[in-house]
């Protein structure tokens, strides 16, 4: 076989596989590689060869050599490639490596959070103060926790059942009902089969879901932020804040 035929092969088939473990469209890669989105479905289907400079983009993009995209079929040597990022992730550092669910990222954290290629290829960041444990952090958008304003990103640490819950902390539920919320959880005394999710800002009223559709429960161990973001209340809003905590008080007692 003609090493040019060879090449592209490889080239356009790790594309994809490469793609795919991202959970990226293929208009989404063509932007990140500046390139038309049909040029990416030609290198895929091996109807076109793509060129060095592109190439030289995908292995800055995740991190590998010429000979890898080239002369490597990444989709059946998948297992030694993702060893190979853990381990640069990893480094020598003993704090927990943390993965990132940017709000971009939600839709595809929901299709594919149990798949671990999927898991794999997020960004990761660590923090000192943080070790020993499975964490993971969330970009929240919206102002249904005030005062963490939005576009804060809330570092979590698995728990593993309902009962370890603990009323009124906060927690980011992950469900095919709600998508991926950061809320305090109020267990419901009595039906199992259902949690209470209250939000800080009392004009969202608290509300309730089926735990058979919850996928994952991370509970808040930090809230990251920028400090130009903090708030700003009136004196009316204050009014109304404590209004409506007191209405929620009256709610939970009487459906607690």
């Amino acid at each position: 076989m003609p090493l040019n035929i060879l090449v592209m092969s490889f080239a356009g088939r790790n594309f994809k596989y490469l793609r795919k473990l991202r959970g990226w469209t293929q208009e989404e890669f063509a932007i990140k590689l500046n390139i038309k989105r049909s040029l990416v479905g030609a290198y895929e289907e091996e109807r076109a060869e793509p060129r060095l400079d592109i190439i030289e983009n995908v292995c800055q993009l995740f991190k590998l050599g010429l000979e890898d995209v080239f002369l490597k079929d990444l989709s059946i040597q998948g297992g030694d490639y993702l060893s190979r990022r853990r381990q640069m992730k990893l480094g020598s550092s003993n704090s927990a490596q943390i993965q990132f669910v940017p709000v971009k990222a939600a839709a595809g954290y929901l299709a594919g959070y149990n798949d671990p290629e999927f898991v794999d290829e997020l960004n990761t960041f660590t923090l000192p103060m943080l070790s020993g444990g499975n964490y993971r952090a969330f970009e929240i958008i919206g102002d249904s926790m005030l005062p963490t304003p939005s576009g804060s990103v809330i570092v979590g640490e698995r728990i593993e059942g309902f009962n370890d819950i603990k009323n009124n902390h906060t927690y980011i539920v992950v469900s095919n009902s709600e998508g991926i919320v950061y809320k305090r959880l109020q267990k419901n005394g009595r039906s199992k089969a259902q949690l209470t999710l209250v939000s800080d800002n009392p004009n969202y009223p608290p509300y309730t879901v089926n735990t058979n559709y919850v996928a994952e429960i991370w509970q808040a161990q930090m809230v990251l932020s920028r400090p130009t973001e903090k708030p700003v209340w009136d004196v009316n809003q204050l009014a109304n804040v404590v209004n409506a905590l007191q209405q929620q008080v009256s709610h939970l007692k009487t459906n607690g």
